[in-house]
């Protein structure tokens, strides 16, 4: 058993399985507990990690917490939230900011000793919050500042208590983890033994107790995730305790059925079947729009379908368990953890499968991971890179990469021409799209406008424009910049919705940037790259495509891929030749405040 160890108390939204999860790449466990625990449950921990979370610390419904905590005399930092709550609950003042912070950041270091040793004087860091701690607890110094926040970064050395309101455990900060080594080695003086190949020893054992002389159904996908899933299931369980099901629904890209089908075959998994349900899903679909919507419906569909083959196949289904290649980011979007935020529906975690979960008939052996975990263990279980460094394909596909509308058109006229003075400073013509998509702003779910910039492709100037707009309107949290065609003169919000027609020409545009891509060299720098379709005639042509290249790690925060220019033009280029295209738009927006993807 680990001799050292991190607790993480949960305040929700995305950060404190991303904290745990930045812990452990330093071999050191960590364990997430409610920020309700007991002092006997946090009394073996080497220290203490406040997460950020949703809410406001002096909001109705701010988390319970157990003030006792700071009794303990162990080393606690709190980020974000959790760097407010502190300040708080030691008699410090918050209060909502002036300035919403959403995006990079410059800190100022005042002090480098411990959680800053080796760090330069100035960092970069990522924001998200819109309260600020505006009056310092008694024995609190400031160790760092930003322009809009003055109490960033603040510290009791006298009993290792740290706050930082921006967010080390996220790639955008790119010290972040030297920050949070600082705190585990330097300040709570633990040791690395944490392994993912303990992990795997660990979960073979738990797969073997929780599914005993039970079967495994499991979808797959032929995603990382499901791919590593069923890797796991197959060290833990004899082969013929699990049956692999790969479904068909009409929104894979382009010959993925095909390929998939052959790639799991190789691997010598147990038997995999391969199910056609392009009819059934569009049926199902025909004529929903909303993207809520569009995911309960395909996730209860798959549902249905695997309860089809299980009569089929004559199994009883209590001899049977639900196997699901469901990974973390996943679970904290839907609000699967206590005080998370809904941001959006994942197809695994609709209602149907969240009363499997609660009767005790689903297993998810890898959903405390993070992607980057999941590709590690996926190297430690001995499958090709082919397959662990494909880019991440939602289990609804293409079905929420392409949005769809009532072809009604709200009025936009005020918003419209703020959006035109802030993108008018960085050198874009703005227009705000009659569309919305789900972002991430507060920690919380937004679903809002997007704004179309035009002008000259400068990626630095397109960055920042983009993480202005979003701080400074609360309408909206995406900007996209136009790469084709030149001139854009009318854009019309089209009635649409999920066709054969549609997802077909998607396809076509989703392979062609795939292709062009992997030609260039450029598939293992680009982390994911959703391709999406608008309901806009553009110029009284076609639809809109925008292309969406992300850089990331966990899923949890991205950044938009810089993508070269002569890439880029070949991309759009060739997509402009699609019939019923009228032009391709780049999304420049990081997340936060927007999702990876659109729905």
């Amino acid at each position: 058993m680990a001799t050292s160890k991190i607790i993480v108390l949960d305040f929700g939204a995305q950060y404190a399985h991303l904290i745990a999860r930045r812990i452990r790449q330093l071999h050191v466990f960590s364990e997430i507990l409610e920020p309700t625990a007991s002092l006997k449950q946090l009394q073996d921990a080497n220290g203490i990690i406040l997460s950020g979370g949703p809410a406001s610390v002096y909001g109705r419904n701010a988390p319970k917490f157990n003030p006792k905590i700071f009794s303990l005399k162990k080393p606690i930092l709190g980020l974000c939230y959790g760097h407010q709550l502190m300040a708080q609950q030691l008699k410090g003042k918050v209060e909502k900011g002036k300035v919403r912070e959403y995006g990079l950041a410059e800190l100022q270091i005042k002090n480098q000793d411990k959680i800053f040793q080796g760090l330069s004087q100035r960092e970069t860091v990522w924001m998200s919050h819109g309260d600020k701690v505006s009056h310092l607890p008694e024995g609190f110094v400031i160790i760092g500042s930003t322009t809009d926040c003055e109490n960033a970064a603040v510290a009791d050395f006298s009993r290792n208590y740290f706050g930082l309101q921006f967010h080390p455990e996220v790639t955008h900060t790119p010290n972040g983890l030297i920050i949070l080594k600082n705190f585990v080695f330097n300040v709570c003086k633990c040791k690395a033994d944490w392994t993912i190949g303990g992990f795997l020893k660990k979960k073979a054992k738990e797969i073997k107790k929780q599914v005993g002389s039970r079967k495994v159904f499991l979808l797959a996908s032929g995603g990382v995730d499901s791919t590593v899933a069923l890797a796991l299931l197959n060290k833990a369980l004899p082969r013929k305790s699990i049956y692999a099901m790969h479904v068909d629904t009409g929104f894979m890209r382009k010959n993925e059925t095909k390929e998939v089908e052959a790639a799991l075959r190789k691997l010598d998994f147990s038997e995999l079947h391969v199910v056609h349900a392009e009819k059934k899903f569009f049926e199902k679909l025909r004529g929903v729009i909303d993207p809520e919507r569009k995911r309960e419906i395909i996730g209860k569909a798959f549902v249905e379908i695997q309860n089809r083959e299980l009569k089929k196949l004559n199994l009883k289904q209590e001899e049977w368990l639900l196997g699901q290649g469901t990974i973390y980011p996943d679970t904290i979007e839907t609000a699967g953890t206590k005080h998370a935020a809904k941001i959006k529906t994942h197809h695994n975690r609709v209602e149907n499968i969240k009363q499997l979960i609660e009767e005790g008939k689903v297993v998810e052996p890898i959903a405390e991971l993070y992607k980057d975990e999941v590709r590690e263990l996926g190297k430690e279980l001995g499958l090709p890179s082919k397959l662990i460094g494909r880019h991440p394909f939602p289990g609804p596909g293409l079905a929420i990469r392409c949005l769809c509308s009532n072809g009604i058109e709200e009025e936009q006229q005020a918003l419209e021409q703020k959006a035109r003075e802030i993108s008018k400073k960085f050198g874009f013509k703005a227009t705000v799209l009659p569309v919305k998509s789900v972002g991430v702003q507060g920690d919380s779910r937004s679903y809002a406008g997007t704004v179309l910039l035009q002008g000259n492709i400068d990626w630095k100037k397109a960055g920042q424009c983009s993480t202005v707009l979003a701080n400074s309107l609360r309408e909206i949290n995406r900007a996209v910049i136009a790469v084709s065609p030149e001139k854009i003169d009318s854009i019309k919000l089209l009635r649409a919705t999920l066709t054969k027609e549609r997802i077909a020409l998607l396809r076509e545009a989703d392979g062609i940037a795939t292709s062009i891509v992997e030609k260039h060299g450029l598939a293992n720098v680009i982390w994911q790259f959703p391709v999406v379709m608008l309901p806009l005639q553009v110029n009284a042509q076609g639809e809109a495509i925008v292309l969406r290249p992300i850089e990331s790690r966990e899923a949890m925060t991205a950044s938009f891929f810089e993508m070269p220019s002569a890439v880029l033009g070949e991309i759009a280029g060739k997509i402009m030749q699609l019939g019923g295209i009228g032009a391709v738009f780049f999304d420049v927006t990081h997340k936060p405040p927007a999702t990876i993807e659109w729905e």
